[in-house]
């Protein structure tokens, strides 16, 4: 990795801003880190990342809520297991769908729902700042990266002039 150092700053400090906006809101802070994570591995570092990351997300959060609700409705655990099975490749399956092609990212959106017990209303806005706080460290890297590119040699050079 090239630019380390930049990406370490910027992971860092917003890393430390989000862990302190989530405990100021009582918000649940790892659910955003999952988000994060999604938008990283979902390759496309952009906006168009960012809907990629909450679709998937997302999604993920609707099928979870089809096994539990589905699981519930019928006092059956083998209804739980089959949809648990029907959800699983319907995830896979809806990446046919190039806005839900990143097949992790249902997972990740699914499994934050099952940690949560099923309760969905914690899950969302965590979830929704979480890609954008990927988004975020992606602009700040960019950003640090061009400072050091321009501004650091510039700085070198007038000092090696001075001496």
């Amino acid at each position: 990795m090239e630019h380390r150092w930049q990406v370490a700053f910027s992971a860092g400090l917003l890393a430390a801003i989000w862990a302190e906006v989530a405990d100021i809101f009582h918000l649940v802070t790892w659910i955003g880190f999952l988000s994060c994570s999604t938008y990283f591995a979902q390759g496309k570092v952009n906006a168009k990342g960012v809907l990629t990351t909450w679709l998937t997300n997302f999604s993920g959060v609707f099928w979870a809520w089809v096994i539990i609700a589905g699981g519930s409705y019928f006092n059956e655990p083998l209804v739980g297991y089959l949809l648990t099975g029907i959800a699983t490749s319907m995830m896979c399956l809806q990446a046919s769908y190039q806005k839900l092609a990143f097949i992790p990212g249902a997972f990740i959106g699914c499994c934050a729902t099952f940690a949560m017990g099923g309760d969905i209303a914690p899950i969302i806005l965590p979830l929704i700042l979480g890609a954008l706080l990927g988004y975020g460290m992606t602009l700040l890297t960019a950003q640090l990266v061009a400072f050091s590119t321009k501004t650091l040699p510039a700085i070198k050079l007038r000092l090696a002039k001075q001496h």
